[in-house]
C-alpha cells in the first residue's frame, strides 16, 4: 500500500472509497436530521404527551421502519466521522510510532460500541417491547 504524507496507509473507512464514504455521510446526515424533524414535530403537535401517546406512535409500523433506518443511518454516520478524525489526527506525524497502534485500538472499541449500539437500538424498536430494554 502506498503511503500518504501523513503515516497512514491508503485504508478505507465503510465502504472501500472517500467519496462514496463522503456521500453516505451525508446521505445519512439528511435522515437523521429528518427523523429529528419528524420527532419535532411530534411533540410540538401533542403538547403534553402521555406514555400511551408516544408509545402508540414510536410502536407503529411506519415510526419503527424509520426508526431502524435512522439507526442505521447513525451507525454508518458515526463509523466514517470518526474514522476521519481518527485517521487524521492519530498520524505517526503527530504521535510518532505509536500512531498505529493506538489508531487500532481505538477504531477497535469505535466498531465495537457502534455494533453495541447497533444491536441495542434495533432490540429496543423491534423486541419484546418499547420499555424492556430501554433502561
Amino acid at each position: 500500500m502506498i503511503k500518504n504524507d501523513s503515516g497512514i496507509k491508503s485504508a478505507t473507512g465503510l465502504t472501500g472509497s472517500g467519496s462514496r464514504d463522503w456521500i453516505i455521510q451525508r446521505i445519512s446526515a439528511v435522515v437523521l436530521a429528518v427523523y429529528s424533524v419528524v420527532l419535532l414535530g411530534f411533540f410540538l403537535t401533542h403538547g403534553d404527551v402521555t406514555y400511551l401517546e408516544w408509545s402508540s406512535f414510536m410502536t407503529s409500523l411506519p415510526m419503527r421502519l424509520f426508526s431502524l433506518v435512522a439507526v442505521l443511518a447513525l451507525a454508518g454516520h458515526a463509523w466514517v466521522g470518526m474514522w476521519t478524525v481518527f485517521t487524521d489526527y492519530i498520524t505517526t506525524g503527530k504521535l510518532g510510532s505509536s500512531a498505529a497502534g493506538l489508531r487500532l485500538v481505538l477504531q477497535s472499541l469505535m466498531i465495537i460500541a457502534i455494533l453495541v449500539f447497533l444491536f441495542w437500538g434495533i432490540m429496543i424498536f423491534w423486541g419484546n417491547g418499547f420499555g424492556v430494554v430501554a433502561v
